[in-house]
């Protein structure tokens, strides 16, 4: 991640420099010039204009970071539109989470959803996660405020863990809503192995920034992480909904 090789840099304040109201992101081959660098291995760079005069947005693959438009300065942090009260990084990285899980298909999660859901969610799991197994215990009433749960496993040991085979096993099971459910309880999984998405969807929620599970992401890519109770969770999916379509307060 980004994050872990920007860590030792200082944090260095930008100059303010003017840029004209119809620039473009193509008009500061300096930036993406600083980041090949920084980066040779980056497969995907994008620039944005942020509000503030002189300082770019950079997308370095999955990552957001902040450059000043000559290429010269780094910003590593979040940035707020404090008068309208929006994390301005947080909504950049959702549309990249958006982009990455689009390219996810339904038939690789495991779902759980009421008929006519109102709301659908894709929440990362590890099969061995306290709260994980507290949210599963109540699927029930998820899914009785319209909330569909659509699984994706992150088993937070890594690749080839206890809990990796477990979801493997889980996944490759006949009957894999029960299987999940049976693992959920502490129940170990009857060893199966078959092609499978584990290590892909364990990949990407790394590329995503996961930190732990579980970790709620609605389909617009805001992260909610960790657990939240089936009424909190309703409200500000809600809010969420609301805000989308301009109707909140």
């Amino acid at each position: 991640m980004l994050t872990r090789q920007f860590s030792s840099l200082i944090w260095l304040v930008l100059p303010l420099m003017a840029i004209a109201p119809n620039s473009q992101a193509q008009d500061y081959p300096e930036v993406s010039q600083a980041i090949q660098k920084l980066i040779p291995n980056a497969q995907q760079i994008a620039i944005a204009e942020t509000p503030v005069p002189g300082v770019l947005e950079v997308q370095v693959d999955s990552d957001i970071i902040y450059l000043s438009a000559d290429g010269n300065y780094l910003l590593q942090g979040r940035l707020f539109d404090l008068e309208n009260r929006v994390d301005l990084t947080d909504r950049a990285r959702s549309a990249v989470r958006r982009e990455l899980l689009g390219t996810v298909s339904t038939a690789e999660q495991i779902s759980f959803a009421p008929t006519n859901p109102e709301h659908s969610v894709i929440v990362f799991t590890d099969v061995d996660c306290g709260y994980c197994r507290k949210l599963h215990e109540q699927m029930a009433e998820y899914n009785e405020l319209g909330i569909a749960i659509h699984y994706m496993m992150y088993p937070r040991a890594g690749i080839g863990s206890p809990s990796y085979d477990k979801a493997v096993s889980v996944w490759c099971s006949a009957d894999q809503k029960t299987a999940m459910t049976q693992a959920k309880q502490g129940k170990e999984p009857v060893r199966r192995d078959c092609d499978n998405p584990v290590e892909s969807q364990y990949k990407l929620g790394q590329k995503i920034g996961m930190t732990g599970t579980p970790a709620i992401v609605t389909l617009d890519g805001t992260l909610i992480p960790g657990y939240v109770p089936p009424g909190a969770l309703k409200q500000r999916l809600d809010v969420l909904s609301a805000t989308a379509s301009g109707s909140a307060p």
